[in-house]
């Protein structure tokens, strides 16, 4: 294939393959605690990070990576201690990270309109040999931590209160999903960019959900769908010549819009089979009763 034959292509599809795989496998921890705009707030807050590397002339992956991961323990703290303001904080937080960013990259002599734009909506034709070391890294940490802790993380997303009882280590279990969606922001910032990543954490699996009533299941079509619509939308816009990150993103979209369409139907079928004879619970009862199963009660 032609497309395979150029490096700059090579480096782009492992990248979105990559990112395929551990947005929607930290997305599916953040959709059940109800957080699925964390990412965006999270990428907010690293474009700081991005700001400051080119300002002091270092990767702004690692840099935006740091910045991330601790805004993401900032935005873990309000959200234990926030109480009645904890909203207005981390609007601030957000707002702030944004405004920062923009603020560094304009003073700083490598930055640039056309460099600040790859970061915000993407361009995975230029990650650099050194982007891919960075983003191979962080991806594994981001797949260990989401596939090795999955009971874990699964048992504190869905009940607090019970996973405490059974003595896991809640908040600092809550701290690494805050965490690592942080480190999973900057891996794919070069794909889909930091206004679009939390889009490739939550809709595939919103469209997983779809179809799906296991978090196993859920879990195994969400990370297929990301690695369908992030290397067909990186196909798309080498040959079609369009952004690579809105791609994948519409490309997401469009498939939660069919699972969501298929997902009457299979309902329907699901209660149709339940339904069927010798698939229930059956419960028999005597057909009658003898003298012997009479109370009688002393006068």
């Amino acid at each position: 294939m032609e497309i395979l034959s150029f490096p700059f292509m090579q480096r782009a599809l492992i990248a979105a393959l990559l990112v395929g795989v551990t947005a929607p496998a930290i997305g599916i921890y953040l959709v059940q605690r109800r957080q699925a705009l964390m990412g965006d707030g999270i990428g907010h807050v690293a474009l700081t990070g991005v700001g400051l590397g080119f300002l002091l002339n270092q990767s702004p992956v690692w840099v935006a990576t740091a910045v991330a991961v601790t805004g993401s323990v900032v935005m873990e703290l309000i959200r234990w201690y926030g109480k009645t303001r904890g909203d207005l904080a981390l609007a601030m937080l957000f707002y702030g990270g944004m405004a920062g960013g923009v603020m560094l990259m304009s003073l700083s002599d490598a930055g640039s309109n056309a460099n600040f734009g790859t970061y915000l909506f993407g361009s995975i034709t230029t990650v650099s040999p050194q982007d891919m070391t960075t983003i191979c890294v962080l991806a594994a940490l981001v797949l260990a931590v989401t596939v090795g802790l999955r009971r874990q993380l699964f048992a504190v997303c869905q009940d607090e209160e019970f996973a405490r009882v059974t003595g896991l280590p809640v908040r600092l279990l809550n701290l690494l999903i805050a965490v690592t969606a942080a480190v999973t922001v900057t891996v794919a910032m070069r794909v889909v960019g930091l206004l679009l990543v939390s889009a490739l954490m939550v809709i595939p699996v919103a469209a997983a959900q779809q179809i799906s009533r296991s978090f196993a299941v859920t879990f195994t079509v969400a990370v297929a769908i990301g690695v369908a619509v992030t290397l067909t939308g990186t196909t798309t816009s080498y040959y079609v010549d369009v952004p690579s990150g809105a791609t994948i993103v519409l490309l997401a979209i469009g498939l939660f819009v069919v699972f969501t369409a298929l997902a009457g139907p299979l309902t329907k079928r699901r209660a149709r089979a339940a339904a069927r004879p010798g698939t229930g619970c059956t419960l028999e009862v005597p057909g009658g009763r003898t003298a012997a199963d009479d109370v009688k009660v002393a006068g």
